[in-house]
C-alpha cells in the first residue's frame, strides 16, 4: 500500500508541476499577446464597421501610365451584370461551397474551432507538411477582401477577428452572397455567373449538376483547376465535391455517379486579351510587386526539382490572385515606358525580319523575336518588345518575358566568365581549350581534361566551347550559377547543376529580360537592380505603395569592369566583329547561337542601355544562317544606334585597379546569398539549418580557393612544395569543420583527388 501512496504522491506532484507550468505559460503568453490581440481586434472592428456591401463587389478599374504620363491602358472587370442576390444563386452551387469549404457554415461564429484542431494536428503528425486548411467560408471572404495571402500566425489571427466581426454585422446569407459572388474562377473571372458565361456559355441556373460542382471545384486553387489549362485536374476536384455533397445529404449516390460519369464539354467564351507589349510587362511587374506586398517570398534557389515544383504551383496561385486585384482594385500605375524608343524597338524588328512572312498557327507570324532595353542608370525597363506587330484578334505572346529560350553562348559571360573573374581570374589567365565530347562523359571531372592553352579574353572573343566547359567545371555548376540565381533568373533550376549549362543549354532557359538585367548589372559595376518598369504604384485612394527596392553586389567592381572590358572585344574583333559597330560610343556584348541554329541571341551594352534580342521560332527549329552575329546583332545595332543618338556617356566608367586588391578575395559569397530571404532558424532536415547550410558553403568556398591556389603551383622548386604542403593543410581544416556529411564527402574528394594528381605528377 506503501508503495502506491508514493506512487500517487509522486503522480500528484507531476501534475501540479505540469499545471503550475501550464498557468504560468498561459500567464506570460496572456501578459505579452493580449495588447496585440487587443490591437487586431480594434482594427478587425474597424474595418468591418467602415464595410458595406459596395466593399465586396469587386468594380474599379486600374490604369496604366508611360514615362510622359499617357494613357498606355484600362484594366477592368465588368462584374456588375453578373452579380447575383442570394435568392438568385442556384441551390446547388450554395451546396457544393459549403460540403467542399465549410461543412459547418450555418452553425459556426466565423471559425471552426474543431478544423482549427484538427488542421493543428495534422501539422503536427506530417512534420509541417500540411499547414494549410481549416479557414471557413467567412475567413476565406475575410483574407480576400480585408487581407493579404501571407501565411503568417499574425495574418491568421487578424483573418479570425475579422471572421467573428463580420458574422455579427452581416448574416450567413449574406456572407455567402458575397463569397460566391467575389471567388476567382481564373480567365479574370469573378463570381458563379461570370464562370458559367466564361466557360460553358450559358447562365449559372442552366448548369448541371456535374458543369456545378466542376466550376466551385476552381477557387480552391484558381492556376491549379484552370478549366482550360489544366481541366484533369478540375475533374479530379469536381468528383471529390461530389462526394462531399453526398456525404452532407444533398444528393443521392446515384446523382453522384451520373454526375461522375457526365463528360465535361467546355464552351469557353474568347478571353478579352491585351494587345500590347507595354501592357502586359507594365501589369507582370504591377502583379508580381502586389505580391510583395502580400508577403509572398520570391525563391531562386531550390534544393531539389519537387521543392520547385510545389514552389511553382503556390506562385502561380498567388499570382492569379493578384493579378484580380489588379483588375479590381483602382490602383494607378506609372511606368519607365517610352513611347519613342518603343516605336523605335518594334518598327527594327519588323523591318529586319520582314524577309520572312511564313504563319504559324492562329494566323502569327512563324520568325519571331523578343527584345528588351534597360536604362543603365535609373535601373528601369524603358521599351519591351515581344514579337514582330501585326494586325491580329489573337493575344500575341510577350515573348520578351514570358518565353523562356535557350541562351547558348550569350550566358557566358554570367555564368562562367565573370564568375571566375570574381574568383580571381584575370584576363590573361590560361584556360583549357578541351575536347566536348569527352567533358560529357566525364563531367565536372572534366576539369582534370587537357587542352591547348588559351587566355581567357580570347576564349570570350572567340567564344570557345571548351574554355568555357573547362572553366565551368572547375569553379562547380553550383558556385558559378550561384552568380545567376542572386540575378533573379526564375527558372534556374537544380537539373541545371550540370558542366551544359557552361555553354547555354538549360533545362528551361531564360527570358530577354533576365538577359538585359544581367547585362546591365556588369555595366553597374556587379550591381544588381530587380528589373522592372514601375515607378509608381498608388491604391484607390492614391497612396503610394510602390519603394524601390534595394541593390546587391553579385560580381565584384573590378570583375564586373573587367568583363565589360573583355566584351568590347567582341564587337571589335571577334564572333560580332562584323556587325562593325562604328558609333563613338563604346559598346560591349556578346552573341549566342544555340545548336543547329534554331536560337539567335545578341546582348550588349553600352555606358547608358543595355539590350538583349533573342531570334528564332515559337516552336524550335532550325533557321539557315540564323546566329548571334546576324538578325539579333542587326536588330541590336540599329536600335542601340538610334538610342543613344543623345548620349553624353561615350565610355564605361572603370573599376579602380586598385579594387581588385581591396575587393574581398576569400572565394566565399555574401552569407545571405545562399538560400537568400530564408530565415536562419529554418530546419532543412533534422538537426541542420539554413544557418548550417549557409556555414558550410562558406567553409567549402574558401577550402576550394584554396585547392585552386594549390593547383597554379609547380612542385619542381621546395619553396612551392611547402606553400603546397601548407595549403593543403589549411584546405584540410576547413574541410573538416563543414557538418554536412554529403558536402565534407563531396570537398574531401576533391583534395583527395588534387593530392593524388599531385603524386602522380
Amino acid at each position: 500500500m506503501s508503495v502506491i501512496k508514493k506512487i500517487c504522491k509522486i503522480f500528484l506532484i507531476l501534475f501540479l508541476l505540469v499545471l503550475l507550468f501550464v498557468c504560468a505559460a498561459c500567464g506570460i503568453l496572456y501578459y505579452k499577446y493580449y495588447p496585440v490581440y487587443r490591437d487586431y481586434q480594434k482594427d478587425a472592428v474597424h474595418a468591418v464597421v467602415e464595410s458595406d456591401e459596395d466593399t465586396f463587389r469587386k468594380n474599379l478599374s486600374s490604369y496604366i501610365y508611360d514615362d510622359g504620363g499617357s494613357l498606355i491602358s484600362k484594366l477592368s472587370v465588368d462584374t456588375n451584370s453578373d452579380y447575383l442576390n442570394y435568392e438568385e444563386i442556384p441551390v446547388r452551387v450554395i451546396q457544393a461551397f459549403t460540403a467542399v469549404e465549410d461543412r459547418r457554415f450555418w452553425e459556426h461564429g466565423g471559425y471552426d474551432l474543431n478544423g482549427i484542431i484538427r488542421v493543428c494536428w495534422r501539422y503536427f503528425v506530417t512534420k509541417g507538411e500540411e499547414k494549410h486548411g481549416a479557414s471557413t467560408i467567412t475567413q476565406q471572404l475575410a483574407r480576400s477582401v480585408f487581407l493579404s495571402s501571407e501565411v503568417t500566425m499574425e495574418r491568421k489571427a487578424r483573418e479570425i477577428l475579422i471572421a467573428v466581426e463580420l458574422e455579427k454585422k452581416y448574416s450567413k446569407e449574406q456572407i455567402l452572397e458575397f463569397y460566391i459572388n467575389s471567388a476567382y474562377f481564373s480567365g479574370r473571372c469573378y463570381g458563379i455567373e461570370a464562370a458559367a458565361v466564361r466557360y460553358f456559355g450559358k447562365t449559372s441556373s442552366e448548369l448541371s449538376l456535374s458543369e456545378t460542382a466542376y466550376l466551385c471545384a476552381i477557387p480552391n486553387a484558381p492556376s491549379y483547376y484552370d478549366p482550360v489549362e489544366h481541366g484533369e485536374n478540375t475533374i479530379q476536384r469536381r468528383d471529390k465535391i461530389l462526394a462531399d455533397m453526398q456525404e452532407c445529404g444533398y444528393i443521392t449516390e446515384r446523382e453522384r455517379l451520373e454526375a461522375c460519369s457526365e463528360e465535361i464539354v467546355l464552351s469557353p467564351q474568347p478571353e478579352e486579351r491585351l494587345q500590347n507589349y507595354e501592357t502586359t510587362y507594365a501589369v507582370d511587374c504591377a502583379v508580381r510587386y502586389l505580391m510583395s506586398l502580400d508577403g509572398f517570398a520570391f525563391r531562386y534557389e531550390f534544393e531539389s526539382m519537387d521543392t520547385y515544383r510545389a514552389y511553382m504551383e503556390h506562385y502561380n496561385d498567388i499570382y492569379e490572385a493578384c493579378r484580380g486585384k489588379l483588375y479590381t482594385g483602382g490602383y494607378v500605375i506609372t511606368t519607365s515606358l517610352n513611347q519613342e524608343k518603343q516605336e523605335l524597338l518594334q518598327s527594327t524588328i519588323d523591318k529586319i525580319l520582314a524577309f520572312d512572312e511564313e504563319i504559324a498557327g492562329e494566323g502569327i507570324y512563324a520568325l519571331q523575336s523578343a527584345s528588351a532595353v534597360i536604362d543603365n542608370q535609373t535601373h528601369k525597363v524603358v521599351a519591351i518588345v515581344g514579337g514582330r506587330s501585326q494586325k491580329t484578334d489573337i493575344y500575341t505572346l510577350n515573348r520578351a518575358y514570358q518565353s523562356y529560350r535557350q541562351p547558348g553562348s550569350s550566358l557566358k559571360p554570367l555564368a562562367v566568365y565573370a564568375p571566375a573573374l570574381d574568383q580571381g581570374y584575370t584576363a590573361d589567365s590560361i584556360l583549357r581549350n578541351i575536347s566536348i565530347s569527352k567533358a560529357k562523359e566525364m563531367g565536372i571531372e572534366a576539369a582534370k581534361l587537357q587542352g591547348s592553352g588559351v587566355r581567357l579574353d580570347q576564349a570570350v572573343e572567340k567564344s570557345i566551347n571548351g574554355c568555357a566547359w573547362w572553366l565551368f567545371c572547375c569553379l562547380t555548376p553550383q558556385k558559378a550559377l550561384s552568380y545567376v540565381r542572386q540575378m533573379e533568373f526564375a527558372r534556374i533550376v537544380p537539373d541545371d547543376d550540370y558542366p551544359a549549362s557552361s555553354l547555354g543549354g538549360l533545362t528551361f532557359g531564360v527570358t530577354a529580360v533576365e538577359m538585359a538585367n544581367g547585362y546591365s548589372t556588369l555595366v553597374n559595376q556587379g550591381e544588381y537592380h530587380r528589373a522592372s518598369c514601375l515607378t509608381s504604384l498608388k491604391d484607390r485612394d492614391g497612396m503610394e505603395l510602390y519603394r524601390e527596392p534595394g541593390a546587391q553586389q553579385v560580381y565584384s567592381p573590378w570583375a564586373a569592369s573587367e568583363m565589360v572590358e573583355i566584351m568590347k572585344g567582341v564587337i571589335r574583333s571577334g564572333t560580332a566583329a562584323s556587325m562593325k559597330w562604328e558609333q563613338d560610343v563604346e559598346a560591349a556584348g556578346k552573341t549566342g547561337t544555340t545548336n543547329e541554329c534554331k536560337d539567335g541571341w545578341f546582348c550588349g551594352v553600352t555606358p547608358d542601355y543595355s539590350m538583349s534580342v533573342w531570334v528564332g521560332y515559337d516552336e524550335p527549329r532550325i533557321l539557315e544562317n540564323l546566329y548571334g552575329a546576324t538578325y539579333p546583332a542587326s536588330i541590336w545595332k540599329e536600335v542601340m544606334s538610334g538610342l543613344i543618338e543623345d548620349s553624353s556617356n561615350k565610355t564605361f566608367i572603370k573599376a579602380e585597379e586598385e579594387g581588385k586588391e581591396l575587393y574581398d578575395r576569400s572565394g566565399a559569397q555574401p552569407y545571405d546569398s545562399y538560400l537568400p530571404g530564408r530565415d536562419d532558424n529554418e530546419v532543412l532536415s533534422e538537426g541542420y539549418t539554413v544557418k548550417n547550410y549557409r556555414e558550410d558553403h562558406m567553409l567549402a568556398d574558401q577550402a576550394e580557393l584554396i585547392m585552386y591556389q594549390m593547383s597554379g603551383l609547380s612542385l619542381e622548386n621546395e619553396s612551392d612544395r611547402e606553400e603546397w604542403q601548407k595549403l593543403y593543410q589549411d584546405a584540410e581544416h576547413l574541410v573538416e569543420q563543414i557538418y554536412s556529411r554529403k558536402l565534407y564527402a563531396k570537398e574531401s574528394e576533391k583534395l583527395k583527388s588534387l593530392k593524388e594528381q599531385t603524386e602522380m605528377d
